[in-house]
């Protein structure tokens, strides 16, 4: 069974972290809270795990809501371990790009290794990351980058859909979908 309270605490943890942070919407100016998109991942996560059995429902509903906190915000590895043991924390660091490296290709190819290297429930949280991620893109973006998100979806799919078929499947339909985006400037 999952523990409601440490939810609850992450889901507080996660509003004070990301406070103020927005991304782009489909309309020019647009800008939508950050929260949204991390409710999403929490929804994505949760639609899964009502499905099935034999899942650390816990540990990937906490990695859902804390995915981007070590990436995008000033908590760190030893607060989150400290605030919710090391499993969760070793989650949510496999789930941060190391911005170190050079790339974004080489942040995500790396990411993915880390990954893989977890339980399948932090698979999970990365599929349902990039199909909260492949909704309508930002006004901004150019069919050049779309195109490239799109095919990094591909890859995400191709190394992690062995970790859940029904993500696997729904992030597979987004793919597909997304193309709809493209050529459309």
């Amino acid at each position: 069974m999952w523990n409601i309270e440490k939810i609850k605490k992450a889901w507080q943890w996660a509003t004070k972290a990301h406070d103020g942070q927005t991304y782009g919407g489909t309309l020019p100016g647009e800008k939508i809270n950050y929260l949204s998109h991390i409710g999403s991942v929490f929804m994505e996560v949760s639609w899964s795990l009502s499905q099935q059995k034999n899942r650390n429902g816990e540990l990937a509903l906490l990695c859902a809501i804390l995915h981007d906190t070590i990436e995008d915000t000033n908590l760190t590895y030893n607060t989150i371990e400290e605030g919710f043991g090391k499993e969760v924390a070793d989650g949510v660091m496999a789930l941060t790009k190391n911005k170190e490296l050079p790339t974004k290709k080489e942040q995500m190819l790396d990411s993915l290794v880390r990954i893989k290297q977890q339980p399948q429930e932090i698979w999970m949280v990365k599929m349902a990351d990039r199909i909260s991620n492949l909704n309508a893109p930002p006004y901004y973006w150019d069919d050049f980058k779309k195109e490239k998100y799109r095919q990094e979806g591909q890859l995400i799919h191709d190394e992690l859909n062995e970790g859940d078929d029904i993500l696997a499947e729904r992030l597979q339909m987004k793919i597909n979908r997304y193309t709809k985006f493209i050529g459309s400037e």
